[in-house]
């Protein structure tokens, strides 16, 4: 019988950001007034969103055996994170992320995967032996290797749970896992490269998607809301929440945390991606991938 925790796969990092007047060019450099450093990693990240909204949570992960893995292990289970998951590898250092942020809360980022690259598919079947019996649904992102991701999504349908798959980005376990039946949750640009081209009508990539996965495909669109495609239902567009935007870091991760912490207490898809949409809204007004992200009552009462 099916539980009611979430297990959620993917990366550590730790981000350092720097606020600057605008993006830089190729070649160029931009200078800000300092550098800000944050908890990060897809993974975690959705976990923290996940938790703060009460949800019980597992990370599957990796950090290195170095003082910024004990610091981002350290923050995870300040923010009620399980990280029994989380192995600690040695000479390997902890995931890092280099971001810039403009005025407008756009960025710009680029990942050393250190940890992050050396998570097994072995680590990833061992936990989720153990973790499955009490999980309602397993959160998979895709910063850490395919033969990890694919062990997760497997594991998690094969065993008839939700398995929300975030393609960021779309690696080549992605196309191999379509018909294994995950809830895909692209952004634009991702439900391009899923379909092999450009998406004139996003609205039937995103249901010819769901045709290949036998599953609810959901389709964020930043400002202009996200496009939900039942598993059994008519394609619908939920219109995003007004917010104060300083920086869209996390904002994904936000969303992707929450609506799987939903599904693995057994709400409907519409519930859940709704909870989802508003505290990606209300994760955007803070610096920081995880600094806005909203607890259970921050987002009933955006709700009304």
């Amino acid at each position: 019988m099916a539980g009611d925790e979430l297990v959620v796969v993917g990366a550590v990092n730790v981000d350092l950001v720097v606020a600057a007047p605008r993006l830089p060019g190729p070649g160029e450099t931009v200078v800000g007034p300092g550098v800000e450093r944050h908890g990060g990693g897809k993974g975690a990240n959705a976990a923290v969103a996940a938790a703060r909204t009460g949800a019980r949570v597992h990370l599957v992960a990796a950090v290195g055996d170095d003082d910024t893995g004990s610091g981002a292990i350290a923050e995870l289970r300040d923010d009620g994170v399980g990280t029994e998951y989380v192995a600690r590898l040695a000479d390997t250092p902890t995931g890092i992320a280099l971001i810039v942020v403009d005025p407008a809360g756009e960025n710009q980022i680029a990942v050393g995967a250190g940890a992050n690259a050396a998570l097994t598919a072995d680590h990833v079947r061992t936990a989720l032996d153990d973790l499955l019996g009490s999980a309602g649904c397993v959160l998979v992102s895709t910063e850490i290797p395919d033969e990890a991701i694919e062990a997760a999504v497997r594991a998690a349908t094969g065993a008839g749970l939700p398995c929300v798959l975030n393609p960021a980005p779309v690696v080549p376990a992605v196309e191999r896992l379509v018909e294994v039946g995950p809830i895909l949750t692209p952004n634009r640009t991702e439900l391009i490269d899923l379909c092999g081209g450009p998406a004139t009508d996003t609205s039937l990539a995103a249901r010819q998607l769901g045709e290949r996965s036998g599953a609810a495909v959901i389709v964020t669109l930043g400002a202009d809301g996200a496009l939900v495609v039942p598993a059994d239902g008519e394609p619908t567009v939920v219109p995003a929440r007004p917010a104060e935007v300083r920086d869209t870091t996390g904002a994904g991760d936000t969303f992707n945390g929450v609506l799987a912490a939903a599904l693995a207490a057994g709400r409907p898809l519409a519930e859940a991606v709704d909870d989802a949409m508003v505290a990606a809204a209300l994760s955007v007004e803070a610096v920081g991938a995880r600094a806005g992200m909203p607890d259970a009552v921050a987002i009933a009462a955006a709700r009304g």
